[in-house]
């Protein structure tokens, strides 16, 4: 006599659970990371139309670009950035690390959404070194909740001192509250090195494989990263290293992710 009600009551349970998995469309953000290696191929071409092909099939709300030109000789004195902008339909923001062959050189974000505000955070280096620096944006989903997103490009040389450096920084300068936030970029250490490890203290990785995205016509380093804090605002809904052996020596890495409510 206890069966169709335990049945029903089954029924139930199940049906909420399901219901608490469905992704709310209004807090999901696209995230792309992609070091462009300033406008070049891996065939030795200048093709921003190949690029900006590939950031629009992965169909991003937000884009971290890396080795970025702004009006340099070797990018034909174009502004990167914007013109990927043009060509994506996307909004541009350029965040200078250093001059560079007759222009600037540095980070870039491509955006799905306004700007509600836009800071660029220049990274420490021993004299010498490569100038660094962290693009931020912060924008509202159409939920109504403001995310910061940041996109970088660590030091790339083989000793870590800077990498090291840099990536604490990072966390002192972007881990004071426990706003959303969304952390990408180049960051030119595999997942064992200190620089990650100081990173991982505050930041919660995308991918649960360390799968590889450099070089990008036989990936064997995982350098490229999405990270997000605090952990439990975020669901990630998709993973994906694409598979784009042309476009730059880096394979673009696509994360989609949920914000979920404040508890």
């Amino acid at each position: 006599m206890m069966r169709k009600p335990l049945i029903l009551l089954s029924f139930v349970l199940l049906t909420n659970s399901l219901i608490g998995q469905i992704p709310d469309s209004s807090r999901i953000v696209r995230v792309l990371t992609f070091n462009i290696l300033h406008g070049a191929t891996t065939k030795g071409d200048f093709d921003l139309d190949l690029i900006a092909s590939v950031i629009k099939s992965a169909k991003p709300d937000l884009v971290a670009l890396q080795e970025v030109d702004y009006k340099t000789n070797r990018a034909k004195k174009y502004d990167l950035v914007t013109e990927l902008a043009f060509r994506t339909g996307m909004s541009p923001l350029f965040a200078r690390a250093m001059p560079y062959d007759g222009g600037e050189y540095g980070e870039g974000i491509l955006s799905g959404f306004t700007f509600l505000s836009t800071k660029n955070h220049p990274l420490p280096y021993t004299e010498g070194k490569e100038p660094r620096a962290a693009a931020e944006v912060n924008v509202i989903l159409k939920s109504g909740d403001t995310i910061r997103f940041v996109g970088t490009h660590l030091d790339h040389e083989r000793d870590p001192t800077n990498r090291l450096m840099q990536a604490k920084e990072l966390n002192r300068i972007l881990t004071t509250d426990n706003r959303p936030a969304i952390l990408t970029g180049d960051l030119n250490a595999t997942p064992e090195k200190a620089a990650m490890q100081e990173l991982f203290t505050r930041w919660t990785r995308s991918f649960k494989e360390d799968t590889p995205t450099f070089p990008s016509d036989d990936p064997t380093r995982k350098i490229d990263y999405i990270l997000f804090r605090p952990a439990y605002r975020w669901r990630v809904l998709e993973t994906q290293v694409i598979d784009e052996k042309v476009a730059s020596d880096h394979c673009p890495v696509l994360v989609v992710l949920e914000l979920l409510p404040e508890q």
